[in-house]
């Protein structure tokens, strides 16, 4: 009876001590450099996003926020390192909430956003482009194009369930055919092989490319945002809608983007990861680039990115399911399809 009283004390006396040790990394976190996993290349919206905001929070919080591109598999790959990682607060996952809602009907991972804690940030609208060169100076004259050619006209995007694959999507409800899917492993190389010649049209995001669109080196033939966009003075890109009506319902297409962590943190570690994302998101360097790229600022907290989330996953999902680009029902995860 002592010897079991005493393997009881203990294992009584570890758990103390393993809950003080706990409690303790909580009251002193951070106590080093944090990884923020962009799962894309260099140079796309998700990038450009997650570095911005990493320099804030990092001067927030004291350390060093390391910004580590981890490309592959639409995004997922970057995305199920973080989700497997320890639940410590060091290692967070930046994303485009368009391509990580949309991770369980594509059968990447079993978890849905449910599981991650969510500070949404930014929002970016679809624009369609072609090399300045291409035949297609119009969105009718892409359109055509397509339903007289099913199934060749090539468009380049970030990967399966990017913001550039549901853009994509949108151009073949217009066009009632399919296009040529050519992913890449983020909105930067799928831009350098659009001005290379190597694809066809680029349906991603207007942040990956305004500049050029304002210096005429690609053509801008529409934008996926429900009114018409002036990016410059005298530089405005139709709606989609505006030639497609039957497409309305779908806009405005883009990419939110934001900050993840697993669920699981103390809730001492997410209070200081939220006072941090509020400092960052009010900063000259986070804002003068959302200005300059196009982005629109929609800084959300846990609460408010949580509850935005159930209506934005439902209707990514059930637009990639609807459209055949996925065969699991988001039924299976608990998406229903909203009105």
């Amino acid at each position: 009876m002592k010897k079991i009283l005493t393997v009881m004390t203990v294992l009584v006396i570890a758990s103390a001590l393993c809950f003080a040790q706990g409690g303790t990394d909580a009251a002193n976190y951070p106590n080093k450099n944090i990884n923020l996993t962009v799962p894309y290349g260099a140079g796309g919206t998700t990038d450009l996003t997650a570095r911005a905001i990493a320099n804030g929070m990092g001067q927030y919080l004291g350390v060093t926020i390391n910004v580590v591109n981890t490309a592959g598999a639409g995004g997922s790959a970057g995305t199920l390192n973080v989700q497997n990682a320890p639940v410590d607060g060091y290692s967070l996952l930046a994303n485009g909430m368009l391509s990580f809602s949309t991770m369980p009907i594509n059968g990447y991972t079993d978890k849905t956003f449910r599981d991650w804690d969510i500070w949404i940030a930014t929002y970016a609208p679809n624009v369609v482009i072609v090399p300045k060169d291409s035949p297609y100076n119009t969105i009718e004259d892409l359109v055509t194009a397509i339903q007289q050619n099913p199934g060749q006209i090539t468009a380049g995007t970030a990967g399966i369930g990017s913001g550039g694959h549901f853009g994509a999507e949108i151009i073949k409800m217009a066009a009632g055919a399919d296009y040529k899917h050519i992913t890449y492993s983020g909105g930067g190389p799928a831009l350098t092989a659009l001005l290379s010649g190597e694809i066809d049209f680029l349906p991603q995001l207007l942040a990956e490319y305004k500049d050029l669109i304002i210096a005429g080196e690609v053509k801008a033939l529409c934008s996926l945002s429900s009114e018409a966009l002036e990016i410059a003075p005298g530089v405005v890109i139709p709606s989609i809608a505006e030639s497609y009506p039957a497409v309305a319902d779908y806009l405005p297409m883009g990419e939110v983007t934001g900050i993840l962590v697993p669920k699981g943190l103390p809730e001492e570690i997410l209070s200081k990861l939220d006072e941090a994302f509020a400092f960052a998101v009010e900063q000259d360097q986070f804002l003068d680039l959302c200005s300059s790229k196009g982005f629109e600022v929609i800084a959300m907290d846990r609460a408010e990115s949580a509850a935005y989330m159930e209506d934005f996953a439902s209707k990514a999902c059930w637009i990639m399911y609807d459209a055949g680009a996925v065969t699991i029902s988001p039924e299976e995860f608990g998406i229903e399809r909203l009105d």
